[in-house]
């Protein structure tokens, strides 16, 4: 996937979404070309992370962030119950090819939740106090950190590095 590193001398706005889509595009270029056998595997004991779980996590944030608590949209809460916050699990059988295509929807879906938003515009979910500008700024940092995560469990498992 192409990465596309924002203008540095964009609008703010610019500058916080096209930060945000340069880490969505590494995410899916940290993980392309493992197998879902490695995709599921868990390179760095004792930890129960694996590629797959964080692609899927991250899937679930960008729902909760963007839809159901910016935009107040009536969507499926994207965790269980018994795993309130996407504890990083998969379902028997979920492929990395459908966790990857479920990022990108819900990427897509997050970019269409903001799309007519100004930075300063409140949630509108239940209770929800921040504005957008925080909602991409936790994002970006939240992205990152977890790129972080596969590079680390990338290398441990086929000794890809890189960006």
């Amino acid at each position: 996937m192409a990465r596309v590193r924002p203008a540095e001398d964009a609008s703010e706005r610019a500058t916080l979404t096209g930060l945000l889509d340069f880490q969505r595009a590494t995410i899916v270029n940290k993980v392309a070309g493992l197998s879902d056998e490695q995709a599921a595997s868990t390179p760095v004991a004792p930890s129960t992370l694996t590629p797959a779980g964080v692609v899927k996590h991250l899937t679930g944030v960008e729902r909760f962030w963007f839809s159901i608590d910016f935009a107040g949209a009536d969507l499926p809460w994207p965790w269980p119950e018994s795993d309130p916050h996407g504890n990083f699990r998969l379902a028997p059988g979920e492929t990395l090819s459908q966790i990857v295509s479920g990022y990108l929807e819900e990427c897509e879906r997050s970019r269409r939740a903001i799309d007519d938003a100004n930075l300063d515009d409140p949630a509108r979910g239940p209770e929800m106090t921040f504005t957008l500008r925080y909602a991409l700024a936790h994002m970006i940092e939240e992205t990152a950190r977890h790129c972080g995560h596969l590079d680390l469990l990338r290398e441990a498992i086929d000794g890809q590095t890189g960006e």
